[in-house]
């Protein structure tokens, strides 16, 4: 046996026979005859066809060593010496490895433990009786548990580090909930049967290994009920106080078990010093109890055992009140996430969209990388993409930042340009070094056409309709946080049926390949997967997304990434009416005139009536206090939409008019019969619109 296999599961001194079957990882049974157990316990075992397996031997069991087979022809096994100081069995029984059968014909005899003398038959368990043993034990548990990352999976290490090498059985309550941290639990201690494992009653005869222990119903559901409240002053609660483990034979530890196990739970386990009763205590406070059981034929627990007992104890608590709090960060991390990126796109006349966040790693799921789409008054929609520097907790917090201050300034409608001036005020004003890069776009689905402004941000890609695919020439610009420097924008076509791609440097930038190399890629990738769906049809946005990430190797996610495609349908000039009207007491009769012979044109006379009282309650507000000319544009998408602007930036307010109010209805007519209704503050004005539904 390898000194690896004794480190981590250790299971005696004796070496295996020549021969004899590998050892189980688990420290599981080997196949050998098993002797009854004590009828009513909860521990005993039956063969596998239901019967009880023979006898051999009377001794006391607890580690696994592997089985002697039956002498045939000469004896081919060295016997070993007999150990100095063990004492001789009664009646002559031999100890050395190569003995002949026993009186029963059946195998090997039995041996004699080394310093107790008792007698144990061949592949049966022998007790740790040096201490090396047992820390080479507690070593390995210690190791088992400590590679959990949640909660089950550090309770599971514990059942199986324990089972059937230290226990027989072991149950594991919890406290239900689980403090988080430093806070203080409110209600009172309520404990919860987390997991049980035993040693199963069959055995797999083919390998000669224990079948690995599942947490399905068993014997071991007759000793523990699943709830139990800790009453305080109870026996229970005075053993948690004391947090040391105990042996449930003790006055203390007896009284104790039938409130844990529930009402003659006690009276299935077995006598003596059989089980032990280990209080689990975190960094703070009692977060649980584990209870171990060995049956009637193994040896009981000596008080050497009640140090590995606590040694597991403390392992386990700590590990689990690390898992409490990495699930409480996890979960902190995923409503940052989905608080600080949007949870739905908009849906924007003329342009449909689709997203992708990829954090730098499952331990750090948010980052500064964001993106956004935010509708603008004349069915123009921004787009934005930034990443701040870093991927920590810090990073998302001043990107939430800067994505509100975005919007706020979207909601403005101000210039690319300016929206990037202002945001690199506030991230000086957020600290000195607070980086970021950002591309703001504005798509205009009317003109086609869209207006680009970047700071230090890779530039975009477009995809047009035939598969060819350009990186779009932006100025470069510096970050957003630099201060002092201008930022400039361009105007570029954006026709029909071609797609945007916004994106972060994580994408196409890593340590294997430099962010132009990157972008090539990227572009050769969106030209290739546009060339499948043919000339005519552009590909799919959801797969194209999905495409674009394809093109990531193992060594490429070395930062967030956030992806934002937009696909151009635009709005034909046949869908569009627009005039100029003067602000004058004539402008909402011809209002209404212009917008009935816009709708007999599109085949939309049901909706006149509707419109014109909509239309005139609209321009008559905009006219009373309007300077310049206002405008009306009528837009025929998947919905009408109507749009009145003039040069007033104050915006109307819904009110309810008095029965004497000469005014004051006209948007509580608009509110009742439009789909849906808003007003939007421009640098020039302001514009009112609403939508109706097309029958």
């Amino acid at each position: 046996m390898d000194s690896t296999r004794v480190t981590e599961h250790p299971t005696s001194f004796d070496r295996p026979t020549a021969g004899g079957d590998p050892a189980d990882p688990r420290g599981a049974l080997l196949r050998t005859p098993v002797p009854p157990r004590a009828s009513g316990s909860a521990l005993s075992a039956q063969g596998r066809d239901g019967q009880t397996p023979p006898t051999s031997g009377t001794g006391a069991f607890e580690h696994s060593q592997p089985g002697t087979e039956p002498a045939t022809g000469s004896d081919t096994h060295r016997p070993r010496p007999t150990p100095d100081g063990v004492p001789v069995q009664p009646g002559g029984a031999q100890t050395g490895a190569g003995a002949g059968p026993g009186p029963d014909g059946a195998g090997a005899p039995p041996r004699a433990e080394r310093r107790t003398g008792q007698l144990t038959s061949p592949g049966r368990p022998t007790p740790m009786r040096r201490d090396g043993d047992r820390l080479r034990f507690v070593g390995a548990a210690t190791r088992r548990i400590a590679r959990g990352m949640d909660l089950d999976e550090i309770v599971m290490g514990l059942c199986r580090a324990t089972v059937p090498t230290f226990a027989d059985a072991i149950l594991v309550y919890l406290r239900e909930p689980l403090p988080v941290g430093d806070e203080r639990p409110t209600g009172p201690l309520v404990l919860r049967l987390r997991r049980t494992d035993r040693i199963p009653a069959e055995r797999d005869t083919e390998s000669g290994f224990t079948p690995v222990v599942q947490p399905e119903p068993s014997e071991l559901e007759t000793v523990g009920s699943e709830l139990c409240e800790v009453r305080p002053g109870s026996a229970l609660a005075e053993v948690l106080r004391g947090v040391r483990p105990v042996f449930t034979d003790t006055p203390a530890a007896r009284a104790a078990l039938p409130e844990l196990l529930g009402d003659g739970g006690g009276l299935a386990l077995p006598d003596g010093q059989r089980a032990i009763l280990a209080p689990l205590r975190g960094r703070r406070r009692v977060i649980g109890a584990a209870l171990f059981l060995r049956g009637p034929e193994r040896v009981a627990f000596e008080a050497d055992d009640l140090l590995v007992a606590a040694q597991l104890a403390t392992h386990s608590a700590l590990g689990i009140d690390k898992a409490v709090l990495y699930g409480r960060e996890a979960y902190i991390a995923d409503e940052l996430q989905r608080t600080m990126l949007p949870e739905n796109l908009p849906h924007c006349t003329g342009v449909r969209l689709a997203s992708r966040y990829l954090p730098a790693a499952e331990t750090a799921r948010v980052g500064g990388d964001w993106y956004d789409a935010i509708p603008l008054p004349g069915s123009r929609v921004a787009l934005v993409v930034g990443d701040v520097m870093g991927h920590s907790m810090t990073s998302a917090a001043i990107m939430g930042q800067l994505r509100t201050t975005a919007q706020t300034l979207a909601g403005l409608d101000l210039p690319p340009q300016e929206v990037l001036h202002h945001l690199d005020e506030q991230a000086q004003r957020l600290g000195t070094d607070r980086m970021a890069t950002c591309l703001y776009a504005v798509y205009d689905p009317v003109s086609h056409r869209i207006t680009v402004a970047n700071a230090g941000h890779p530039p975009p890609v477009l995809l047009h309709l035939g598969g060819h695919a350009e990186v779009l020439r932006v100025p470069a610009g510096a970050p957003i946080g630099v201060g002092g420097v201008d930022f400039e924008a361009v105007e570029l076509d954006a026709p029909a049926g071609a797609t945007l791609l916004l994106y972060t440097d994580g994408l196409v930038e890593s340590r294997l390949r430099d962010v132009w190399t990157g972008i090539e890629q990227l572009r050769e990738r969106l030209a290739v997967t546009a060339q499948l769906t043919g000339p005519d049809h552009p590909p799919p946005l959801e797969a194209l997304c999905d495409e674009v990430l394809d093109m990531l190797g193992p060594g490429d996610r070395d930062d967030d990434i956030a992806l934002l495609a937009a696909r151009f349908d635009g709005i034909a000039p046949s869908d569009v009416a627009y005039w100029f009207l003067e602000p004058d007491d004539t402008a909402p009769g011809r209002a209404r005139r212009l917008a009935r012979r816009a709708l007999g044109r599109w085949g939309m006379e049901d909706l006149t009536d509707s419109v014109e009282l909509l239309v005139s309650e609209v321009v008559t507000n905009a006219v009373r206090y309007a300077t310049k000319p206002v405008t009306l544009r009528l837009l025929r998408t998947d919905v009408l939409r109507c749009e009145v602007g003039d040069d007033v930036p104050q915006l109307p307010r819904l009110r309810q008019a008095r029965a004497t109010d000469e005014g004051g209805r006209g948007l509580y007519l608009v509110n009742r019969l439009a789909r849906r209704w808003g007003a939007t503050r421009l640098s020039t004005g302001k514009v009112v619109w609403f939508e109706l539904n097309r029958g």
